[in-house]
């Protein structure tokens, strides 16, 4: 962990490592407040160079499209993305399913679907206004220091060696965070054994901006609306199977996906390139250490599953930009033990659901069936139960950041 090297210490405000969708929107957000940052990118500040901003479609639900207008993002976005009035919720083979209408809910759209790419280049126009940040990129932490008032990190950059002092430490660098595991804070893993494949498909039928989420023994395949009538597709094999999967042609791929999915948009047809993605979980076992924090992927990477990844990532970033913003000093105690305290019903809550659908709505247990059917049938049935399920969908759960707050009917 000790940096060894004669550069002069720079003051680098909170230092950010890690420029994914959690890390540049933390970036923004702390901007916004006027909040001197610093945010360390492995890649250039392009969209096709940045990882995270892959070719995934995201569900982002209405919290976060809140939380993305509060801090200046959604207007370089919103004309890409797509709105969700509908979710429905069923699985292969059995009676129960349940449906979530905007219009009940008394709000225009439940969420958004938006390409990553999308809303990567949003941000990416975004940190271009900011003002209180300084953006290192192509730029790699190369070492930490612990300081009595904060952290020594030294990274290299295309001009050579640079030391940055800072009295906060953030990892937003990923499911395999460097910063988590030179602060020493343990995970814990779940290795679903899953592989998502993603494409776009365009079905017979108008989606009339319904999402679907259907899950078999298999694994979940979900529909996501997109505009010009597509859809993303999300289609979960067993990792065993994947590399067989991978070799299909277009028309075995989309006869895989039809059969998985059923016919409730007609013919599928016209799948764009596939990509393939291994799902792991990491939960990391404490979000804070003296001065440093972990948020995003780096905290707690969640089965892709009712596509909670980014949305309950954001809510980690805004939370700690509003606690941040409210303090003098931005690594003190007290105000990263509240950070924890007030991210832990939300974590703990959207992390349990998740592995909990993919263990009971994919388990191949026959007896199961008719719980199944029914509990999804009382969440489609019983007005209380329904308006839960929606108000978790859309993103509200525990003390929600300021930014994405709004009043529900």
């Amino acid at each position: 962990m000790n940096a060894s090297t004669s550069a002069a210490p720079e003051d680098a405000g909170v230092l950010i490592i890690g420029g994914g969708l959690v890390g540049a929107s933390l970036a923004i957000a702390l901007d916004a407040a006027g909040i001197a940052a610093t945010l360390v990118e492995t890649a250039a500040p392009r969209v096709d160079a940045q990882p995270s901003y892959d070719e995934r479609n995201l569900a982002l639900a209405r919290a976060t499209v809140n939380g993305l207008d509060t801090i200046g993002v959604w207007r370089h976005a919103v004309e890409k993305a797509t709105p969700i009035r509908h979710i429905h919720v069923s699985r292969s083979g059995e009676f129960g399913s349940a449906r979530i209408d905007a219009k009940k809910q008394g709000v225009e759209a439940l969420g958004w679907t938006l390409p990553a790419r999308e809303l990567g280049a949003a941000l990416l126009r975004r940190l271009d206004e900011c003002t209180h940040l300084t953006r290192l990129a192509p730029t790699t932490l190369a070492a930490l220091e612990p300081l009595p008032d904060g952290w020594r990190a030294t990274i290299k950059t295309p001009d050579g060696e640079r030391v940055l002092d800072t009295p906060l430490l953030v990892g937003a660098d990923g499911t395999e965070s460097f910063v988590r595991a030179q602060l020493g804070i343990e995970v814990e893993r779940m290795d679903y054994r899953q592989t998502l494949f993603v494409c776009t498909i365009t079905p017979e039928r108008d989606h009339a901006h319904r999402a679907y989420e259907r899950f078999a023994d298999e694994g979940p395949i979900a529909l996501l609306p997109l505009a010009e009538r597509r859809c993303g597709l999300v289609l979960t094999v067993d990792t065993k199977d994947a590399e067989a999967v991978a070799a299909l042609d277009d028309a075995d791929f989309i006869a895989l996906a039809q059969r998985r999915f059923g016919w409730r948009l007609g013919r599928l047809d016209r799948p764009g390139k596939r990509h393939p993605y291994t799902v792991h979980g990491v939960a990391a076992k404490q979000l804070i250490a003296k001065r440093a924090v972990l948020v995003g992927n780096a905290a707690q990477t969640v089965h892709p599953i009712g596509a909670q990844g980014f949305n309950l990532g954001l809510r980690d970033a805004l939370t700690l930009a509003e606690l941040v913003a409210a303090t003098r000093d931005p690594g003190d105690a007290a105000m990263l033990q509240t950070y924890a305290e007030r991210r832990d019903v939300d974590r703990e809550g959207t992390m349990s659901m998740s592995h909990g659908l993919v263990r009971l709505a994919c388990l191949q247990q026959p007896l199961l069936a008719p719980l199944r059917s029914l509990a999804l049938l009382a969440f489609d049935r019983i007005p209380p139960l329904q308006r839960a399920l929606a108000k978790r969908g859309m993103g509200y759960r525990g003390i929600s950041p300021v930014a994405i707050r709004e009043h529900l009917p």
